[in-house]
């Protein structure tokens, strides 16, 4: 028999979220945006959901974006082109990093060392060294930071965690993880006006290279500025099965990846990888021509199988004819508003948040040492040997 547990979950949902704003009514949050493209106007979205902050000064390199983040503080922000400008402003108590991943760590350790509290879009990295210095800056700023991996908070996310971990489908030996999406029409947005555009500052410590519309508006698949679908799309579901299996960095890693259509791009269109866990594996598949099946996972364990993705989870038993769910939970709202919830109530009453650093820098590494394995074509083990 299917369970649906959706009425309970609106009802507790709705509840917390009104003691959230109540619990925030008396004191508001004053947040410097640094990056203010498209993500984090989602995240901004969410924030509003949540109430208890006000945006009161605002970075990017981009003109329109800086306007346009003004226009939405309704006229109250500052705007800057130096996001140091942002960190030295006394009435900025938290900051909202979305720039390009090479700009990550610098503008978090420096936001930390400023005394703020942070909260960075994954992934948190843009390469392997940056990891331990990352975390290194936050603890020793005793600041708390929130990593962009919305799952960590999402209800049906957390509910599925706590089965897996419970031992409700057995053992699990194999993860499987997808994603796909279609670039071919989507993200291209507005035509960029150059001249409004400081790409020297944009570029910051990436090799000096001349301006082109498809690296800045896809920044995410050129090696110099982002590291392709395993640092974006995978990192969210291998942050998944790092906190499910409590198993946070792989021993073994495969992958083969090419370009097949995008031909501008550095980073591979089309991609497979095998990651090796010390008592599981995991492994990851996806393209970026074709969105059908979007993303999700699937735990395969001794007793059943748990198949998650945005939407809802679903247990599959073994051994049970037809195929039919035995739980079926839904999501009721996008993860994205709990999580900076979470965050808000985390920096309130200075108690760790649900993705704090350790977890960016291990779901990023996972997907660095992919790229590494599908860029030399050679099987990479973790630590990297000398």
């Amino acid at each position: 028999m299917q369970t649906n547990r959706r009425t309970f979950l609106v009802a507790s949902g709705l509840t917390a979220l009104s003691s959230a704003r109540a619990a925030g009514s008396n004191d508001t949050f004053r947040a410097g945006i640094i990056g203010c493209g498209g993500r984090v106007g989602g995240v901004l979205n969410s924030a509003d959901k949540v109430g208890g902050y006000r945006i009161v000064a605002a970075c990017d390199v981009y003109e329109p974006h800086r306007d346009a983040m003004r226009d939405r503080s309704e006229g109250l922000a500052s705007t800057h082109l130096d996001y140091r400008e942002v960190l030295d402003k006394k009435d900025v108590d938290i900051v909202f990093i979305a720039t390009p991943d090479h700009w990550h760590v610098k503008i978090l350790t420096d936001a930390v060392a400023a005394g703020k509290d942070v909260y960075v879009e994954k992934p948190v990295t843009h390469t392997l060294e940056e990891g331990e210095p990352a975390i290194r800056a936050v603890h020793d700023s005793k600041r708390i930071v929130q990593c962009g991996m919305q799952q960590r908070s999402w209800t049906h996310f957390r509910s599925a965690v706590d089965l897996l971990q419970g031992g409700s489908i057995g053992r699990i030996t194999r993860v499987r993880t997808y994603w796909y999406q279609n670039y071919q029409t989507s993200f291209l947005g507005k035509p960029i006006d150059a001249q409004l555009l400081d790409w020297k500052r944009w570029l910051g410590n990436a090799p000096d290279q001349p301006y082109e519309e498809e690296k800045y508006k896809r920044w995410r698949w050129f090696w110099n500025f982002g590291g392709g679908a395993m640092t974006d799309l995978f990192t969210h579901w291998i942050d998944v099965v790092h906190w499910a299996m409590n198993s946070p960095a792989p021993k073994v890693v495969q992958g083969m990846g090419d370009t097949y259509f995008f031909d501008k791009w550095d980073c591979p269109d089309t991609v497979q990888s095998i990651l090796r866990y010390p008592n599981f594996e995991v492994n990851y598949d996806g393209t970026m021509v074709s969105s059908i099946d979007d993303g999700g996972l699937e735990f395969r364990g001794t007793k059943g199988t748990l198949k998650i993705d945005r939407s809802k989870f679903a247990i599959y038993r073994e051994g049970v004819k037809g195929g039919e769910a035995s739980l079926v939970e839904q999501s009721f709202r996008d993860g994205t508003i709990d999580h900076v919830q979470n965050f808000f109530e985390c920096v309130r009453d200075r108690k760790e948040p649900n993705a704090p650093i350790e977890t960016g820098v291990a779901a990023a590494r996972a997907g660095h040492l992919a790229n590494l394995a599908i860029r030399h074509g050679d099987k990479v083990t973790w630590p990297l040997k000398a």
